[in-house]
């Protein structure tokens, strides 16, 4: 029996198991997943150091010519103390001595002569200090389990001296596809016959998003096939796999699967395109059988083998964030079934794409998010603010945008 899209999310955010750790450098880390806390070994600044190139002053010399008695250089042990009436020349990144009140850039003082400045007028106390731990104190926590990694990421661990960290590793993931009638796109077609363009785009998609993924092959339309190629992938953490699902005679890939005694965790989804959707378990390994269609089997996966992945990886952000944006067009909808809508957003404006059926392979390349319309939606008119979820996410145009706020 199908079940709704918040229900078939639940299943799937509630069965999902995380996947193995492994130790790695932190030069690798980009697009990975932490399996520790970090805390911070030491606090940044570890010493009061000057933001600016200038000189350490007496807020009381303000307005007054000073005698300059040192300088000090980034990376100098150098703690020359001094006294009202004189200054050290600092840089930046140096050490400021215990008697400094404050920094004042070189641009802004006058020179009188090498051992002699004059000072302005305004003097702020604590100017241009960096003190120790204001950016991060030791003992605190710089990043959780489950936080996604990236080069900021890369920032901090290297400013602490941490070398590697424990990350979870990347899911395993088998994707195969059956039907006789279906080619793979290398091979010669005859008219009655179609490409495979299923496979290749979900290896694709998963390979973006992170994963360790093998295609092991087409099976053909009987079981033995099938329990052939099923047999081959359960090394792996997930299988996707497209097709089969539907209820014709040629269709067996829920036969085969059974036979593997698969936990079918739910079996269709009142959801358009792709409501012949089956997940399910065999031992520790998830299956996703995705619809036949090729728009479908796409739709689909953004919604549903998004969140598998991110489960399986390990990370703490398992839910679809949204975005909000205008309806550049009006849009009608046929009402009574959840349906999900590609389309084009450009910052402001989500424009549904004109052609969207299942079968259509020409469509998600003009379209960067989707909407999902409840089942009472019958329209939406133009301006209507909707919520959409990114699905290519290079944020660029080829417009040039005044993006200044």
């Amino acid at each position: 029996m199908s079940i709704c899209i918040k229900e078939a999310l639940r299943i799937i955010s509630q069965s999902i198991s995380k996947v193995s750790c492994e130790i790695i450098p932190i030069e690798n880390i980009q697009d990975r997943i932490l399996a520790e806390d970090i805390y911070a070994k030491l606090s940044l600044p570890t010493f009061n150091n000057s933001a600016m190139d200038g000189y350490a002053v007496h807020t009381k010399d303000s307005n007054k010519k000073i005698k300059v008695i040192d300088t000090i250089f980034a990376g100098s042990e150098k703690q020359t103390l001094f006294e009202e009436g004189e200054c050290v020349k600092i840089m930046t990144g140096a050490r400021v001595p215990n008697s400094t009140q404050a920094i004042i850039p070189q641009e802004l003082v006058t020179v009188i002569d090498e051992s002699t400045i004059l000072l302005p007028e305004k003097i702020t106390k604590n100017q241009h200090i960096r003190f120790t731990g204001e950016d991060i104190e030791k003992g605190s926590k710089l990043l959780s389990q489950g936080d996604d990694l990236n080069f900021a990421s890369v920032t901090i661990l290297a400013s602490q001296g941490i070398t590697h960290v424990k990350v979870f590793r990347k899911p395993k993931i088998s994707v195969f596809t059956s039907g006789e009638e279906l080619k793979l796109h290398y091979e010669k077609i005859e008219e009655y016959q179609i490409y495979n363009s299923n496979t290749p785009t979900l290896l694709a998609r998963t390979q973006e998003l992170g994963a360790d993924v093998t295609f092991v092959g087409m099976a053909k339309d009987n079981i033995e096939s099938l329990k052939d190629v099923i047999s081959n992938s359960l090394y792996a953490d997930f299988i996707i796999t497209s097709g089969g699902i539907s209820v014709g005679d040629a269709d067996f890939t829920k036969e085969a699967f059974d036979s593997f005694d698969m936990e079918t965790l739910f079996d269709g989804i009142t959801i358009k395109p792709g409501k012949p959707t089956v997940f399910g378990k065999i031992g520790n390994t998830y299956v996703l059988n995705l619809p036949g269609n090729p728009l479908a089997a796409a739709l689909i996966f953004e919604v549903f083998g998004k969140i598998i992945m991110q489960k399986l990886s390990g990370s703490k952000n398992i839910y679809h964030n949204t975005l909000l944006a205008k309806m550049g067009e009006k849009l009608d909808n046929k009402k009574g079934r959840t349906t999900i809508i590609p389309g084009f957003f450009d910052g402001e404006f989500f424009t549904a794409s004109q052609k969207r059926a299942a079968g259509m392979v020409g469509v998600l390349h003009k379209c960067n998010a989707i909407m999902v319309l409840n089942k009472q939606n019958e329209v939406l008119e133009k301006n209507a603010i909707v919520k959409i979820l990114p699905i290519s996410w290079k944020f660029f145009t080829d417009q040039e945008k005044d993006y200044f706020n």
